[in-house]
């Protein structure tokens, strides 16, 4: 029986769809769907009437340094979904990817896929769909037999109880006057810079209280007499936990380390849940030197060689990057 594949663009149509990730969940794509600046994009392959695969990205606007400029750029966590072992995940894989790229590209000027499980998975379907690969390294935690405490570092495990002695406390966003001071504080942290994408305030809202009744994402406050001065966002996903958003007023509060108390309140309850790995979302470029990147392995965890796969809109420019990086 042949594959069919079904666009939803809006989240009325999308019928319960079977799902192990939060990257590819229908819940996720109603918070893009209602978040200001976000186009959410959820491919769906069926045999007959049955799902055997699906795929979601999301198209924002992006600053771009050089040339300066503000673009589209469509972003794709994972290789998507299969629920059925009988059919080939490759072939499915390439059906959807020939499909997204065809539908992404008349809007977006990039297409990226990150965070990838396996960075060995799709790699025929990329090039033929003509994209290109860039290194880039993973970092997490185990959460399994050592305590995050056991893992961190002698100068990390002094900081924090610097700080929890000085006055600074740890608890979990549970209102909306919380989610929103949390949401313009670290606006203002995000703010000095310019690679790093922040959403729109409303969308940490949508996120926590998307599945109330499971852990699907949490927020994670740090204060110092009632006031919030740092947090982070952590998403809950197949027995891991991944560090989506996070940072303090590190300046302002220099001896209480609201960033890494941040760190430390959704990876000490990653591990009180039992959840497996804990992985931060974006530790960046394999460089040498990478202060934040330097600042996250000192809480225990390990880093791991991947890629990410791009495909930019301008033939001639997609064809120079794929002469550079293959």
């Amino acid at each position: 029986m042949p594959i069919r594949l079904t666009t939803y663009r809006k989240g009325n149509p999308i019928p319960p769809l079977p799902g192990y990730t939060i990257f590819n969940s229908t819940e996720l794509f109603h918070v893009f769907e209602l978040t200001r600046g976000y186009e959410p994009m959820l491919i769906v392959a069926y045999q007959g009437d049955r799902p055997v695969a699906k795929m979601l990205s999301v198209i924002r606007k992006s600053v771009r340094l050089f040339p300066p400029s503000i673009i589209k750029r469509c972003e794709i966590y994972g290789n998507g979904e299969y629920f059925d072992d009988e059919l080939n995940r490759e072939d499915l894989f390439n059906y959807m990817l020939e499909h997204l790229t065809r539908e992404a590209l008349q809007s977006s000027f990039l297409i990226e896929f990150r965070n990838l499980d396996n960075p060995l998975f799709g790699y025929k379907a990329f090039r033929m769909n003509g994209y290109f690969p860039i290194n880039w390294l993973r970092v997490y935690n185990s959460l399994h037999s050592r305590t995050p405490m056991e893992r961190l570092s002698i100068s990390r495990k002094r900081q924090i109880n610097k700080a929890l002695k000085n006055g600074a406390y740890m608890e979990v966003a549970d209102n909306a006057k919380d989610i929103m001071a949390f949401s313009k504080m670290l606006k203002n942290a995000y703010s000095s810079q310019v690679r790093k994408h922040f959403p729109d305030m409303n969308f940490f809202r949508l996120l926590t209280w998307q599945r109330p009744d499971q852990d699907m994402a949490k927020i994670f406050l740090v204060k110092y007499k009632d006031k919030i001065i740092g947090g982070s966002v952590c998403v809950f996903s197949n027995r891991n936990a991944y560090l989506w958003f996070s940072g303090g007023m590190r300046k302002s509060y220099a001896l209480l380390y609201p960033g890494i108390l941040s760190v430390w309140a959704a990876l000490t309850y990653a591990y009180e849940k039992g959840y497996e790995h804990f992985e931060f979302m974006d530790p960046g470029l394999p460089f040498k030197k990478h202060g934040y990147r330097d600042f996250i392995l000192r809480f225990g965890g390990k880093q791991s060689s991947t890629r990410r796969w791009f495909r930019f809109r301008w033939n001639w420019l997609n064809a120079l990057l794929c002469r550079m990086y293959i």
